[in-house]
């Protein structure tokens, strides 16, 4: 069983109490080593974690991405944290927008930083700085019957060059905030700056003023993607937005349009 410690380097319980003291969080459980930050989180849903806990780890040795990809997060190099939200009713009704709702969270914090950064979101939950994956954002949701209990928002963010795999293991470019700003980044202080951004966005779920925020950081706008799905042969569009559910709207060759959903594709740019 893995525990809880307070001892790392730049992380402990002491110093995360203190930092993040000010939001309206439900609990904190911090480990210098986990496997998986979600599995913990899901596993504290399960038991009595109330909205806005949260699971962080130093380093995580068996993080996911969608579709099972690997997820490594080495110690003092990455931002490797599990949100857990218990949804209302109204908020399950735009379940489908909580990956999208990180995401604008992680866009908005790197938006802070210095170096005048232009992050995008890459449908539907990657962030891309000049087209290289900074970030990964895996949302599982936890049902009672045909009930959601508890949402639980991953989210791995590459801090330092050390996070950033070898390309044998990357499936599209990727690169560090660090890399891209030339700057040094406190990792708890970009933390604070994400969760203190989640309640606004969340308060916008399934508004057009979030529409259009996330519409407005889409990575590709306008440019030809390919469309890869596990069950269907490829496609390529023209990326045009969003649908008001969150698919990604595209236009063929011959300018019809079509639209793809989560969990049905991978997207990558044309040409990469």
């Amino acid at each position: 069983m893995v525990r809880p410690s307070v001892r790392p380097a730049d992380l402990n319980l002491d110093l995360l109490n203190a930092a993040l003291a000010d939001l309206p969080l439900g609990g904190i459980r911090y480990y210098p080593q986990a496997g998986s930050t979600n599995d913990l989180a899901i596993a504290w849903a399960g038991e009595d974690a109330t909205d806005m806990s949260l699971v962080l780890a130093d380093e995580q040795t068996s993080g996911r991405g969608r579709n099972g990809r690997k997820w490594y997060s080495p110690a003092s190099a990455a931002l490797a944290f599990s949100l857990i939200l218990r949804p209302d009713k109204e908020e399950t009704r735009s379940v489908g927008l909580f990956t999208a709702l990180a995401a604008l969270a992680v866009v908005e914090a790197i938006q802070t930083i210095p170096g005048n950064l232009k992050p995008r979101i890459k449908w539907p939950n990657d962030i891309l700085i000049e087209n290289k994956k900074v970030c990964g954002i895996l949302v599982e949701t936890a049902w009672i019957g045909e009930k959601i209990d508890s949402l639980v928002i991953g989210v791995g963010v590459n801090v330092s060059r050390e996070a950033v795999p070898s390309e044998e293991f990357l499936n599209f470019p990727a690169t560090s905030l660090e890399e891209i700003s030339h700057s040094k980044i406190k990792r708890i202080q970009l933390l604070h700056t994400i969760l203190k951004s989640i309640p606004g966005w969340r308060n916008q779920l399934g508004r057009q003023s979030f529409q259009a925020a996330w519409e407005g950081s889409l990575a590709f706008y306008g440019e030809k993607v390919n469309i890869i799905s596990e069950n269907e042969p490829p496609r390529s569009g023209i990326v045009a937005g969003l649908d008001q559910d969150g698919g990604l709207q595209l236009k063929d060759i011959n300018g019809r349009s079509f639209s793809v959903h989560f969990g049905e594709v991978h997207l990558e740019r044309a040409g990469l």
